[in-house]
């Protein structure tokens, strides 16, 4: 349940956004997708600050972790052959 909440709250937030700035909802598809890099950038802020704080190779976290969560796999990467 507890799920379902923060999702209904995470998009009262955007609704209100979107309220202030006079986007209409649904937003245009360029509005959307830079919300939607906003969303997955904005989700690599808690783990990059916890590295920095660390002080733990922050490069290299971006390098993996945060560039396979906002890009995905990308075509031509050889990630099975790497993980091996």
């Amino acid at each position: 349940m507890k799920p379902y909440l923060l999702s209904l709250a995470a998009g009262l937030l955007v609704g209100i956004v979107y309220s202030l700035l006079g986007v209409r909802s649904p937003a245009p598809p360029t509005i959307a997708l830079i919300g939607l890099l906003g969303i997955l950038l904005g989700e690599q802020i808690i783990p990059l600050a916890g590295r920095i704080i660390a002080k733990k190779d922050v490069a290299e976290f971006v390098m993996t972790e945060c560039r396979d969560h906002v890009l995905g796999r990308l075509p031509g990467d050889d990630a099975e052959k790497r993980d091996a």
